[in-house]
């Protein structure tokens, strides 16, 4: 295992290996009502957080259906007085005060809706990602890669509609109830000819609600399914391009279409014929209104103002097509939000049915002489599901190199997470100077230990933002540090050639996979800490660079810290002290180099021997 948890191998093909349709599968076992009730949860707190925007948008939404209401009755009103010949300039401005009030209520609401739903889609975004980055790869693995791009994006949009929708919502429900109450106080004969059909009204919303929670949900699954196989192809575009498999994987890639076409031909069928059902039986509703009225005006229990506003308020207390807009517009980020739950509420790895807990809270202790005595003890830890180390027991003494080796697949990379906590113990436990890593703070931790990888990533925008990232912003000198570092990584030679030199954006730096490398390890050396972890960092340098980069880090000016090297070549292994030799899911043997070579088994990892076999 050459990456760290989560991450495909070298040479894995774009379609993971061991899940052909690239998908996780412990979301599907993971309990709906659950995830439902943390989605809720999650719009609650975000429009808590946002309570004073919330609280302005539903007072506006709810001033614009008390207006919406009361201009029926200014308008009745008006033309009875009309028709009596009587003074009703007052009553013509009461209107005209009242339609202006409605085009400045509903500015007003477009804009509170477009801010709320900004800050909350960013609020949203912002939480997921430091929640993933907080989590490390090993957890945030159960997920691929295309369907947390989704879930941030897409998915965090539609969430962040939620307490804005909620609230429009809720002030929706005042017109059709406004409508209810104002008709009963025309006359109760109106109200009850209403009410007679509002069971209907009341199971076409239900039946509504509930299809297109499942069109949404299964739209947004068929989506994320396709973000994640097009990300794995675009990992391994040169894969495809050399093996003449384009088409096959464009298939792959395309394979969820049918069923995202389905589902949103579905979800449109459902609101189409939510509408049209509403459109037989709100103009039947407000027939049966108006016939009524008809009655009471031909006998003079209701004025033709009265018939008048009686019709308007049937439309308002039927206001069928709002109520559909403002549920579909609630199951879609409550869907969404269920969707982002998922990722939020993760408690800890999960490996088939054990779900491991929560490491122990982070308490505050004094930090120990830096020494760097690295330990392991009855370690057990796996690897999407497959017990990889049991029971492993290593010490690697202070200021000491230890090489790690052994077969592929037997759990090198996964040794080096857990010996810096990228990954966590299912049993047993990891110690840096005596103490626990469970019990360091975060910060603490990174401080002490520091990682190079076979393929890192460039962060920052600037190639010295790349070297420094990560130290404490009290590190003095910063740049003569990244430049030290960037010299003992063989990097400041080629760093110099760049058009702006170290401060030449990342995006902008024509780096070969080497010179990548190089600059990963620069980032580590500058890092400093206690505990300098090495994840196959050597394997795209040439022989001569890989011998400079060694002499920097086994020269006597990093006696300092110490250093755990997974090697997969034999002059590697040849360089360190120590060299440990995973084998079973166990260290077969802790040894100089020099001694394992005369055993056969230990000569095979590296090609020699009768039993050759290459270690990817």
């Amino acid at each position: 295992m050459k990456q760290a948890p989560g991450a495909p191998g070298r040479g894995a093909s774009p379609a993971r290996e061991h899940h052909p349709e690239g998908e996780r599968e412990h979301d599907k076992a993971a309990d709906p009502a659950a995830h439902s009730a943390a989605a809720d949860r999650l719009l609650l707190v975000e429009g808590r957080r946002q309570w004073r925007r919330t609280t302005a948008l539903f007072l506006c939404a709810t001033a614009s259906s008390g207006a919406a209401l009361a201009l029926p009755a200014a308008l009745g009103r008006t033309l009875d007085l009309l028709l009596a010949d009587a003074d009703a300039g007052g009553w013509l401005a009461l209107c005209a005060a009242l339609t202006c009030a409605l085009v400045a209520l509903d500015a007003a609401d477009t804009v509170l809706t477009g801010t709320l739903n900004s800050r909350t889609t960013a609020r949203l975004r912002s939480r997921l990602t430091g929640h993933l980055l907080a989590l490390g790869p090993a957890r945030a693995g159960r997920f691929t890669h295309g369907d947390l791009v989704t879930r941030c994006t897409g998915n965090a949009a539609h969430a962040g509609t939620g307490p804005a929708t909620a609230a429009s919502a809720l002030a929706a429900l005042v017109t059709p109830l406004g409508g209810l109450v104002a008709l009963a106080l025309l006359d109760w004969r109106l109200a009850a000819v209403f009410l007679a059909g509002t069971p209907l009204l009341a199971l076409l919303l239900r039946a509504f609600s509930r299809t297109s929670t499942d069109c949404v949900t299964r739209y947004q699954e068929a989506q994320a399914r396709i973000a994640g196989r097009l990300v794995e192809a675009l990992g391994g575009a040169r894969t495809l391009a050399a093996g003449g498999i384009v088409e096959r994987e464009r298939a792959r890639v395309l394979g969820p279409l049918p069923s995202l076409s389905a589902q949103g031909h579905r979800t449109w069928q459902v609101q189409g014929r939510a509408t049209a059902q509403a459109a037989v039986l709100v103009p039947l509703l407000q027939v049966a209104v108006i016939a009524v009225g008809g009655v009471l005006l031909s006998s003079g229990a209701l004025s033709v103002g009265g018939l008048v506003a009686s019709a308007r308020y049937a439309v308002l207390a039927a206001g069928v097509g709002t109520l559909v807009g403002q549920l579909n517009g609630l199951v879609r980020g409550r869907t969404a939000a269920r969707r982002l739950a998922e990722v939020l509420e993760v408690p800890g790895i999960s490996h088939g049915h054990l779900t491991l807990p929560e490491p122990p809270p982070p308490v505050r202790r004094a930090r120990p002489a830096p020494q760097g005595r690295l330990e392991l003890r009855g370690v057990c830890a796996s690897y999407d599901g497959r017990a990889v180390l049991r029971g492993v027991d290593l010490t690697v003494p202070a200021g000491a190199t230890v090489a790690v080796v052994g077969r592929s697949g037997s759990g090198k990379s996964l040794l080096a997470a857990l010996a810096g906590r990228l990954a966590e113990p299912e049993a047993g436990s990891v110690l840096l100077d005596g103490t626990d890593l469970a019990l360091l703070e975060r910060t603490e931790l990174r401080r002490a230990v520091g990682f190079a990888f076979e393929r890192p990533v460039l962060f920052g925008g600037t190639v010295a933002d790349a070297v420094a990232a990560g130290l404490p912003p009290d590190t003095g000198r910063p740049r003569s540090r990244v430049r030290e570092a960037a010299r003992a990584a063989c990097a400041d030679s080629f760093v110099r050639t760049l058009p702006r030199g170290y401060d030449t954006p990342c995006a902008e730096a024509p780096l070969s996979g080497g010179e990548v490398q190089r600059l990963g390890l620069a980032r580590a050396f500058a890092h400093g800490g206690r505990l300098l972890v090495l994840d196959d960092a050597t394997s795209s340098l040439d022989t001569v660079t890989e011998l400079k980069v060694s002499q920097a880090l086994w020269g006597e000016a990093a006696r300092s810290r110490t250093r755990l090297v997974v090697a997969h070549r034999a002059s590697s292994a040849a360089r360190a002290e120590l060299t440990a030799w995973l084998e079973d899911g166990r260290i077969r043997a802790l040894a100089p180099h020099a001694e394992l070579w005369h055993v056969p088994d230990y000569r095979a990892l590296f090609g020699s021997g009768p039993a050759r076999s290459q270690d990817g």
